[in-house]
């Protein structure tokens, strides 16, 4: 059978085993371009903003004028030359890269905000390493003028506590322009921009340092929530700043036990729910946590670093969102959130990216298609009917 079908091979016209080749090509071309390119516009185009309540006299294009577009994303892990492998280098950024772009193509966003871990080995990475994947990120999650980013440091940025200096968090400010206590208003609201990792309260003067500034701006923003008519001596002398509740931006989340009142399809896997958060590793402590409500009571938290989702409510009406992980490394179906926020409202939507197992999974039948078509085409498949009819012959004879 193989020998007639290698004769009939060479015996089929040129001009056919090229019109074949071509089918061959357009239709391996067809699926890497679905798989690469089209696959992230065909999904995001699903994810829509989500709309914020205003007041019933309100103006619709002044609400509209007046509503903060904002994407947040969290723990891109950009592997680093000690632990990344080529290969994976290369899958996962092409993934971030072409879902952060098509996001930003589609969705316009006004503002986007990346809670921490942005970097895999920034926490022990020589200069050359540091400068080449700063490079990486530039090129990966480059946007236009007309969106701002914004970068939250975390852990893996420059290290945990023990493992943080003045060098490691320096040369992360000195290309993002972050500092902690930072704060960031825009169309009258207030983000407030923390190092979580120098929560740690032990007096060490990265954290000395951090949490004066918390301080300082803890103080200016609750001088600016005073009615006017307020006498306070202590706010006489300070600016005010809108009289918006802040929003937190961190990497570690607020302390709670574990993820066991979690939901959804990309919160933690259900082995892992019940298991207990260690402090000043997993989560903030109760202590940095307590400190950061009573200086802020913020409206809104936004963390990052568990790699799952979560919706938890501290002290019983302040919400944070734990954004998922925004790679494939850390998870099969990553996701960002989108938020529309106003000084007074907000209103937040998860938008999920392709699953890498589906991006998979469509290789492998198309893979598979491509093989049975290919030995289709030179006969080096047994037709099912002429198999059938063997089977019967023998069954005759015996």
């Amino acid at each position: 059978m193989l020998s007639f079908s290698s004769t009939n091979v060479k015996n089929l016209p040129l001009k056919k085993r090229l019109c074949f080749l071509l089918k061959l090509v357009c239709f391996v071309s067809s699926v890497l371009i679905f798989c690469e390119f089209l696959i992230y516009y065909v999904v995001i185009f699903q994810c829509r903003w989500p709309e914020v309540k205003g007041g019933a006299h309100t103006d619709k294009k002044q609400t509209s004028a007046s509503v903060l577009k904002a994407i947040i994303l969290a723990d891109t892990h950009l592997l680093g030359e000690i632990q990344g492998h080529w290969l994976d280098k290369l899958r996962r950024e092409w993934q971030m890269e072409r879902s952060f772009q098509t996001a930003l193509w589609l969705l316009k966003p006004d503002i986007v905000f990346i809670l921490g871990d942005v970097f895999d080995e920034g926490k022990w990475s020589s200069p050359q390493a540091w400068a080449d994947d700063v490079r990486r990120f530039q090129k990966m999650f480059r946007s236009p003028v007309s969106t701002e980013l914004v970068v939250i440091v975390g852990n893996h940025d420059i290290g945990f506590h023990y493992e943080m200096t003045t060098y490691k968090v320096n040369r992360f400010e000195k290309v993002f322009n972050f500092t902690s206590g930072k704060l960031i208003t825009r169309k009258g609201i207030n983000f407030v921009l923390v190092n979580s990792v120098a929560m740690e309260g032990d007096g060490c003067a990265v954290c000395c340092t951090s949490e004066a500034k918390l301080v300082a701006l803890s103080h200016q923003l609750n001088c600016s929530q005073q009615k006017p008519n307020d006498s306070n001596e202590r706010c006489r002398d300070v600016e005010k700043l809108p009289a918006s509740e802040p929003i937190l931006l961190q990497h570690y989340p607020l302390y709670r036990k574990n993820d066991a009142e979690c939901s959804g399809e990309d919160s933690a896997p259900p082995e892992e729910k019940n298991s207990p958060f260690k402090e000043k590793y997993d989560v903030l402590s109760q202590e940095a946590s307590q400190k950061l409500i009573w200086w802020f009571h913020p409206r809104l938290i936004l963390s990052g670093h568990t790699h799952s989702a979560c919706e938890v409510l501290h002290v019983g009406k302040i919400p944070e969102i734990s954004v998922p992980s925004f790679s494939w490394r850390n998870r099969n179906n990553p996701s960002f959130i989108m938020g529309s926020i106003t000084p007074t409202d907000f209103s937040l939507q998860k938008c999920f990216l392709p699953y890498e197992s589906r991006v998979f999974t469509t290789y492998c039948a198309a893979g598979a298609l491509l093989v049975i078509l290919v030995l289709a085409r030179f006969q080096l498949l047994t037709p099912p009917f002429y198999f059938a009819q063997r089977l019967i012959s023998k069954h005759k004879a015996v």
